[in-house]
């Protein structure tokens, strides 16, 4: 039997919103839950995972960006799998990254996972109640979508992303892959589409613009560079993050329009401008430095979206998104 498609879509910005609302408590709390550690993430579905779904084809998780309103991309995503013709094999899943300020202003219970801040972004560890990586969190996801038992038909995930989203994507294709083995003995491919990220994580303190230590102390530190790595990172060396990583398969979709220096939800830090102006510049840099690095052998690609700014509905509803989300087995 021909296994569909497993297609993690991790996002952050369908539309941009003010930088002032990550300062607020979410309006929405998810209303699932998935268990880990002892602890409990939370997460929306679009039907309910516990029994087995042999007419599911195709699974798309999509992560929030800073404002973490997952709600908010679960209801985008039904959207575009409604236009892709693809709804009724597809299941939807948005995990919802919380903060402190969250679990008060909504009385949660203990045992819901909580972030300090954008944390989670870079795969640190949960700062209650217990200390689960938001790396981990998808891990989970993983490793439960890959049994067979419940989802005996998938043949292929695609983990993507847009801006926040795409960061996340990122490092996490650099760090992750925990579920690696498990998915390979499953017949599970696995790919990654990262969109229109504000930074990329470096493997060493080559930049494409002038950049020292002195000038800007953490240029080259996680989630720049590989200096200060998260604890989920283990003790895995450089070298060999580096080897795992262009063997991956991914594609970088960059709009075209994407220019904006003065972006609202763009890195502006010296470490972010060390790699480039604005979104599309540092993303053809980071493919340059990649092919630079690896004339032969990198599984990647590099797609130019055109007339689409940093707009995460137009990235992934455009012919070029579709083709590489979709393309066919």
């Amino acid at each position: 039997m021909i296994k569909p498609l497993l297609v993690l879509l991790l996002s952050t910005a369908f539309v941009s919103l003010g930088a002032h609302a990550e300062d607020q408590a979410v309006n929405s709390i998810s209303p699932d839950r998935l268990a880990i550690n002892g602890a409990e993430a939370t997460l929306g579905l679009s039907q309910e995972w516990v029994h087995p779904k042999p007419k599911i084809e195709r699974v798309v998780i999509v992560l929030h960006g800073r404002l973490r309103n997952a709600q908010t991309y679960l209801r985008s995503i039904e959207r575009a799998a409604n236009q892709s013709k693809e709804r009724s094999k597809t299941l939807l899943i948005a995990p919802q990254f919380l903060d402190e300020k969250d679990i008060v202003a909504h009385h949660l219970p203990e045992s819901i996972l909580r972030w300090r801040q954008n944390s989670w972004m870079e795969g640190a560890t949960a700062s209650g109640p217990k200390p689960v990586s938001s790396f981990l969190v998808l891990d989970h996801i993983l490793k439960r979508l890959s049994d067979s038992k419940l989802f005996p038909n998938l043949k292929e995930i695609v983990i993507a992303g847009h801006s926040g989203g795409a960061q996340v994507v990122q490092r996490y294709a650099m760090i992750g892959g925990k579920e690696d083995a498990l998915l390979l003995r499953e017949g599970v491919k696995l790919r990654y589409v990262i969109a229109n990220p504000s930074s990329y994580a470096y493997f060493d303190d080559e930049r494409p613009e002038p950049v020292t230590a002195q000038s800007c102390p953490d240029f080259d530190e996680w989630k720049y560079g590989l200096n200060k790595m998260p604890f989920y990172s283990g003790k895995e060396k450089p070298v060999d993050i580096e080897k795992n990583y262009v063997k991956r398969d991914i594609t970088y979709l960059l709009g075209e329009l994407d220019t904006d220096r003065n972006h609202p939800a763009l890195d502006k830090t010296c470490a972010a401008e060390a790699q480039g102006a604005y979104r599309l510049i540092r993303g053809q840099n980071y493919f340059n430095y990649l092919q630079k690095r690896h004339p032969e052998g990198l599984n990647q690609h590099l797609v130019i979206v055109p007339k689409v700014g940093h707009n995460g509905d137009g990235i992934f509803t455009s012919p070029e998104g579709q083709a590489v989300l979709f393309k066919p087995f």
